[in-house]
């Protein structure tokens, strides 16, 4: 019998456990490791930022769920994992053993590389986490009562871009909305070398549609901007030119501002000895495994990925929730082929699809596969692609309700934009 330990029940985790389950024999065992007992859907955390949604509409406790499937779980932190052992210890002392080991854990948020960013000890504002979001809300609600000049954006290093911009155009709706539109001056702060690039090199003509957006909606913003320093209501940019030349020195005053930040790997995983890459993230093969542990297979925003391109301002690579569901269906079947006596053969599928709510409106991009030169390019705006994503929340959280383990982006999204072509 094998022990199978899932680390992390986020939007990759959690799946995965429930994928592991329903494949694997009952001889077999599974256990998810969380921190906390609840699973929150991260895509909505910028509704929660904006008083659009609530905790328990994005939120669940996790555990009865689990249970339900024969899945053990553990909500408490993690803070050793030893490889030789096939251990991972809790903060507490408890040692669990593991056959194989699937992290899943998501990055740790490093605010720390850019003075004074942040929401805790910071002047900024996140959507990486729904206590930050609700942070960013009450926040927020200060704000409106003196309101002033808003930046939203991306930190140099940042490789998340999407949840930036489905923020500014939210809060621009929500401006609009309450009749404050012409109070609020909007910046747009971007290590991207340009607006639409999303850490892609861009997707089809993403760079003319989310540029048509801005100017429509009298979004200012500086691209290739290296934020180096913030101060209560003041921003410290240096803006580079294509060659990577600095060519200017901005002091942006603010009231209100969310900044997106780098990831690194979380502490617990990056002191693995020849686990990871400098910056923490785990390293793995085309069949998601560790090259240097073949019994660690891993997931998610916490896979080392090497960016599309050198840009002038360091950015990174997205992990799309396509790609996320497609790492965690190659880990559970390459598992279960050895379990059964087979060599792993199972790849994911590295394309990217993204759901970019705007408010009233939204823009969908899918790219396959997402490193050019690519097979398909599609971008499309509409008031669909927002009432898209509103039901994609409602359909993955009931899929962590009822355990179904059926592929969300393959199956649904895709299918819904007309794409049919899915592989790369």
């Amino acid at each position: 019998m094998a022990h199978i330990v899932v680390l992390g029940a986020g939007t990759g985790g959690t799946p995965a456990a429930y994928e592991l389950r329903e494949i694997l024999g009952k001889e077999h065992s599974v256990t998810l490791i969380n921190a906390s007992e609840t699973f929150q859907f991260v895509p909505s955390n910028p509704w929660i930022a904006l008083g659009w949604r609530k905790r328990p509409e994005t939120t669940i406790e996790i555990r009865p769920y689990l249970e339900k499937k024969g899945i053990k779980f553990i909500a408490k932190r993690a803070d050793k994992i030893d490889p030789v052992a096939n251990t991972v210890t809790m903060l507490d002392g408890e040692v669990v053993n593991y056959d194989y080991l699937v992290i899943a854990t998501g990055p740790r948020l490093a605010f720390d590389l850019v003075e004074g960013s942040g929401p805790e000890g910071g002047y900024t504002q996140s959507v990486c986490s729904v206590d930050h979001a609700e942070k960013a809300f009450a926040d927020y609600e200060e704000f409106l009562k003196n309101p002033g000049h808003v930046v939203i954006g991306a930190l140099p290093g940042a490789s998340c871009f999407g949840p930036a911009y489905e923020y500014a155009m939210g809060l621009e709706t929500d401006l609009r909305r309450r009749k404050m539109r012409d109070q609020v001056p909007m910046t747009y702060i971007t290590s991207e070398p340009y607006i639409g690039h999303l850490g892609l090199g861009g997707v089809g003509d993403s760079k003319g549609l989310l540029e048509g957006e801005m100017r429509n909606r009298h979004i200012k913003w500086i691209c290739n901007a290296k934020t180096v320093k913030v101060e209560p209501g003041k921003m410290y940019v240096e803006e580079y030119n294509d060659l990577g030349e600095k060519i200017k020195d901005h002091v942006v005053e603010f009231k209100f501002s969310m900044m997106l930040p780098p990831f690194r790997g979380v502490p617990v995983v990056a002191s693995v000895p020849n686990l990871c890459n400098p910056g923490g993230f785990v390293i793995v093969d085309k069949h998601q495994r560790s090259p240097a542990y073949k019994n660690i297979f891993s997931l998610g925003v916490c896979i080392a990925i090497p960016p599309v391109e050198q840009t002038p301002v360091p950015t990174g690579t997205p992990k799309t929730g396509y790609m996320i569901e497609s790492m965690g269906t190659a880990i559970v079947h390459n598992i279960a082929d050895e379990l059964a006596g087979k060599p792993a053969t199972t790849t994911g599928t590295w394309n990217t699809i993204c759901l970019a709510d705007m408010g009233d409106t939204g823009a969908a991009f899918v790219a396959l596969p997402q490193i050019p030169p690519r097979n398909v390019t599609w971008a499309k705006k509409g008031k669909w692609v927002h009432l898209a994503k509103v039901a994609f929340e409602k359909y993955f959280l009931y899929k962590m309700k009822t355990g179904h383990s059926e592929p969300i982006y393959e199956k649904y999204t895709l299918k819904a934009m007309g794409i049919t072509r899915l592989k790369d």
